[in-house]
């Protein structure tokens, strides 16, 4: 029983199947072959609009090239304190931007809201003294497992645009978020105001495969460079588009993010009902945050279950359990009924 990352479980065969037949022939590379084009074409028409594509390998990667191309090095991007870009990426945010300040906020869910933001930007006022507020990055799914709706990532944005900042979106768990709001791609980014997506696919049945999406080209004039400078222009690109070409077929992505969901559901439902046991948050994508007396945790672990301890208090534990596309439904069942016993 494994919930400690959805990073845990291997690839979706169709993933697998794809990289097979990419292997085929020949192909011309360092981005200029057949699959990515292809990809490009296909996430312009998910997105329904005219984008800028750049397939990587890594969610850091993605981040934090994407925020450079947004900010400036004497820039500040505003962002939750727990975010994955604050927390979980060895500084590489502030080192891919030459220097700019992560300005780190608090939020309850793990969600920013603009009177967060406002109160932040009154912090400066220093003309040069203070680094210039140029980007707002929210996740989406955050790290505490809840959903940004489209009406707060629109004031999220209003609130950016009003005072010349961009808005990038961390989209690690793009898809869990995506299927929990019942919207469109399209509804949850460019038009809710979001300028530049770090869109997620490893999380969710890739082997190594993201991309960092612009709505606006202009923005992603330079990207081109910065994603060569920093090593992520990988030569044989056409096995990272591949990858993400077979996760959008048949909507792969959408039925791996809804059965995840479905899985967190269960097991967020099962454990809630368990004396003792309550909800840090509400279970909104494929993660579940459950406060647990301390010796229960213990021996759950001590059971084979793998789960983080996410956070430590004198007599309770906040449990982080994290479901994939691909966790056995008999193992949510059989993790609810050791809980029990």
């Amino acid at each position: 029983m494994n919930f400690i990352s959805d990073n845990a479980y291997g690839a979706a065969p169709q993933i697998l199947a794809s990289l097979s037949a990419a292997n085929s022939g020949t192909e011309t590379s360092y981005g200029e072959d057949a699959a990515s084009a292809r990809l490009a074409e296909k996430l312009a028409a998910i997105f329904e609009h005219e984008i800028a594509v750049f397939p990587v390998v890594t969610g850091t990667a993605a981040n934090a090239l994407a925020l450079a191309a947004l900010c400036p090095p004497y820039g500040a991007v505003l962002c939750h304190k727990d975010s994955h870009i604050a927390v979980d990426e060895c500084a590489a945010p502030e080192f891919f931007t030459g220097g700019a300040k992560l300005a780190q906020l608090e939020g309850d869910g793990a969600k920013l809201a603009p009177r967060a933001i406002e109160q932040a930007l009154a912090r400066f006022g220093g003309g040069v003294h203070s680094p210039r507020p140029s980007a707002v990055s929210i996740t989406q799914a955050t790290e505490l497992g809840t959903v940004y709706k489209l009406d707060e990532i629109r004031a999220i944005a209003d609130t950016a645009h009003k005072h010349g900042m961009t808005l990038h979106m961390d989209g690690a768990r793009f898809a869990n978020a995506l299927v929990s709001l019942g919207c469109t791609p399209a509804q949850m980014t460019w038009k809710a105001g979001v300028d530049a997506l770090s869109f997620g696919a490893t999380k969710n049945g890739a082997l190594c495969a993201e991309a960092v999406i612009f709505f606006d080209k202009a923005r992603a004039e330079d990207f081109a460079y910065r994603r060569k400078k920093a090593g992520h222009l990988v030569s044989k690109m056409r096995f990272i588009s591949a990858q993400l070409e077979a996760y959008l077929e048949n909507d792969l992505w959408l039925a791996n993010a809804r059965r995840a969901n479905a899985l967190a559901k269960a097991l967020g439902g099962g454990l809630s009902a368990i004396a003792g046991v309550t909800l840090a948050a509400p279970v909104e994508a494929n993660g579940v945050f459950a406060w647990m007396p301390k010796a229960l945790a213990a021996r759950l672990h001590k059971q084979g279950a793998k789960f983080y301890d996410w956070m430590v208090e004198p007599e309770r534990v906040m449990a982080r359990l994290i479901v994939s596309f691909a966790t056995p439904e008999a193992d949510v069942a059989k993790f609810i009924e050791m809980a029990k016993s």
